[in-house]
């Protein structure tokens, strides 16, 4: 028997993660699988273990303690404090670097060693700036922009999904 409740709490987790799909098997042979994207079915899924914290939403919205939800109707993200115009002049257009694959951030070449980029390193177009680990393979990831690393969004031995923001880069800087 499939509780309900269960079942549309998975929705709403899934719904609000960076996650497009989430797959649960009982040792009684149920299994659910949830997927946001209908070109999901039929393809072939690699599966990586993932904690029920990492299903939250990694980013979004910053609200100070007691504001609620009602203050970003507006569609400013701004809690109704300016514009969203006013606000992208302010801060510099980053870029980003995603994420090509599920696997596992490591930001240095060995572990201890000295990581490729930290906030507020200069690269150039090309030069690696992580490691993504999927299926064993160390997979070298290189910038796709030159600029100022201006935010890492991963942490060390971190799992990430495809498309997951890695780094903000400064064209600018």
């Amino acid at each position: 028997m499939i509780d309900l409740r269960y079942v549309k709490k998975l929705i709403e987790i899934l719904d609000g993660s960076s996650v497009d799909s989430i797959e649960i098997s009982t040792d009684k042979g149920m299994k659910i699988r949830l997927s946001k994207s209908p070109s999901q079915r039929g393809a072939v899924q690699v599966a990586t273990p993932v904690s029920m914290p990492a299903l939250l939403p990694a980013a979004g919205p910053r609200m100070s303690p007691g504001e609620g939800m009602a203050a970003y109707a507006d569609g400013t993200g701004s809690g109704g404090q300016g514009t969203a115009e006013a606000k992208a002049e302010a801060k510099p257009k980053l870029l980003e670097v995603k994420s090509p694959m599920v696997g596992t951030f490591y930001a240095a070449p060995e572990p201890g060693g000295k990581p490729y980029v930290i906030e507020g390193t200069r690269i150039a177009k090309g030069q690696i700036v992580c490691i993504i680990e999927a299926m064993k393979i160390m997979n070298e990831i290189e910038s796709e922009f030159a600029g100022i690393v201006r935010e890492v969004m991963v942490q060390d031995t971190h799992p990430v999904e495809y498309g997951q923001v890695l780094l903000r880069i400064d064209p600018n800087g």
